[in-house]
């Protein structure tokens, strides 16, 4: 079972949500000024984020996160650590 992240899926899922070419998704690009992306472009990637790769972004990481670089270092650093899976949430 491979289970590796792809930089390609984060810049296909990125620029959907940014409105631009995967290709502009680089590392070292600030979210808001390289790829002019406004506070709910960010809020909506980043819960993006956290349902395709089943991980859960801190409020307090959010805050530093400006980089595309940041948020993919962070994947690399929480890849496999999965939310515990319950049907048990309040409605």
């Amino acid at each position: 079972m491979t289970d590796t992240l792809d930089f390609r899926e984060l810049q296909t899922l990125a620029a959907e949500i940014l409105g631009i070419e995967p290709e502009r998704v680089q590392l070292p690009l600030s979210f808001a000024r390289d790829l002019a992306a406004d506070s709910l472009d960010i809020v909506e990637l980043m819960m993006a984020v956290e349902d395709r790769y089943q991980v859960a972004l801190p409020e307090e990481d959010l805050q530093t996160m400006t980089s595309v670089g940041d948020l993919w270092q962070f994947l690399l650093a929480h890849h496999g650590e999965r939310p515990p899976a319950s049907g048990a949430e309040s409605a």
